[in-house]
């Protein structure tokens, strides 16, 4: 394998998994980074999807107790049926619109200045929900995702829709959409974790299947290292995260993507930086 193409997999897997929980956009991140590394192209594009479901591994292996409990129990406790459907009502809106149009905004969208101007746009939709969320506590109505409604997960999952741009954030549409929705920063948090399992699941089987002609055995290796390191990435990410939003909001994230977002503009337009498209 050359030494060269292993070195842009670990550095795009570290990306992917320190980058798809948090309300930064994963996705946003990825499209520059394989601009700088000039990691481009169709199978790029395979590769950056396909390694998300080594962080969606990590969210397995974190909450594996709650999984296995949903799983085993869906035939015998209410809660826990409760659950598993509101999870697949909140999965099915972006699957619905992104299994339409993911092509033409893959077309369009995949590109660092859109990227960039989703990242500012979503970053100021953070802070007017977190100082909403600080000027009215009590509007927080949901302390714990088994007592989430149907309502609520459909909210959550019309919110991720949003995340088919790239640069919004799967993380930031479905956490921020939580919170204005009535969910506490804990539960809207745990939820967008438990809804990437099967949006991540879908995206990578859909995409490796889609491109299977792109693709061969001589890729496993890359793809491999890709996957391996976003899975060990995003299962110290999503440890870090829980512990960070105890005590704090999600306002540094706001700021860090209006900046990152601006200095991408600033490049792309003042010819500091050549990204490729």
């Amino acid at each position: 394998m050359d030494i060269v193409l292993a070195l842009k997999a670990l550095i795009m897997g570290l990306v992917e998994g320190f980058t798809e929980f948090l309300p930064i956009s994963s996705t946003g991140h990825l499209v520059l980074a394989g601009s700088l590394l000039n990691f481009t192209g169709e199978k790029a594009k395979v590769f950056e999807i396909a390694i998300q479901g080594g962080a969606m591994i990590a969210v397995i292996w974190e909450y594996h107790k709650k999984i296995c409990e949903v799983l085993f129990g869906m035939f015998r406790e209410e809660r826990a049926r409760r659950f598993a459907l509101n999870v697949v009502v909140a999965f099915i809106p972006a699957a619905a619109l992104g299994f339409l149009f993911s092509k033409k905004i893959k077309a369009v969208l995949f590109a660092p200045v859109p990227v960039a101007l989703a990242f500012i746009i979503g970053g100021f939709i953070i802070l007017w929900v977190e100082r909403n969320a600080k000027n009215n506590p009590v509007a927080v109505r949901v302390q714990s995702v088994d007592d989430m409604t149907m309502l609520d997960a459909l909210k959550v999952g019309i919110a991720q829709v949003f995340a088919l741009i790239p640069g919004t954030s799967r993380s930031g549409a479905t956490i921020i959409g939580g919170m204005m929705f009535g969910l506490s920063r804990k539960v809207a948090t745990e939820f967008s974790f438990f809804l990437a399992i099967p949006t991540l699941l879908a995206a990578t089987f859909y995409s490796l299947w889609k491109e299977r002609a792109l693709l061969s055995s001589s890729d496993v290796p890359l793809f491999s290292i890709g996957a391996v390191v976003a899975f060990v990435s995003a299962f110290a990410c999503i440890r870090w995260l829980l512990r960070y939003i105890s005590t704090h909001t999600f306002t540094v994230f706001a700021w860090y993507r209006i900046v990152f977002g601006i200095v991408v503009i600033i490049s792309a337009y003042s010819g500091l930086v050549v990204w490729a498209e």
